[in-house]
């Protein structure tokens, strides 16, 4: 793995259903081990999906206030097709501060946002 300056590294239940999710959102694997999966969004956005220990529950709601923000060339329109075919929850918005934004929930909970000024 490269020097990452900075990474989001997110337990998830079935890591190959997760890789799979990000994958199909346009993610590219950059790397995995029998631990985890490492993904990044175009330039730069790393995400490391790690499988969650065996017997250890993950209650409640993850990523609960936070959102993982990814600047994007891709056409917000064309990630909220992908995310839909996926069966993602999906919410796209434009902002006063004239940004087109997606906000995607993949199948952990983890809420990701795609940004594109407008």
């Amino acid at each position: 793995m490269n020097e990452l300056r900075f990474f989001a590294k997110l337990l998830v239940l079935d890591i190959n259903a997760s890789a799979a999710f990000y994958e199909g959102l346009g993610f590219v694997r950059v790397g995995a081990d029998g631990t985890f999966i490492h993904l990044r969004w175009e330039e730069g956005g790393d995400v490391l999906l790690v499988k969650a220990p065996t017997g250890v529950p993950l209650e409640g709601r993850r990523g609960w206030g936070v959102l993982l923000c990814f600047k994007t060339s891709t056409e917000v329109s064309a990630l909220q097709e992908r995310a839909e075919k996926l069966g993602a929850r999906v919410n796209e918005s434009e902002t006063p501060w004239y940004t087109r934004e997606l906000i995607v929930t993949d199948p952990d909970g983890y809420r990701l946002n795609f940004l594109q000024p407008s």
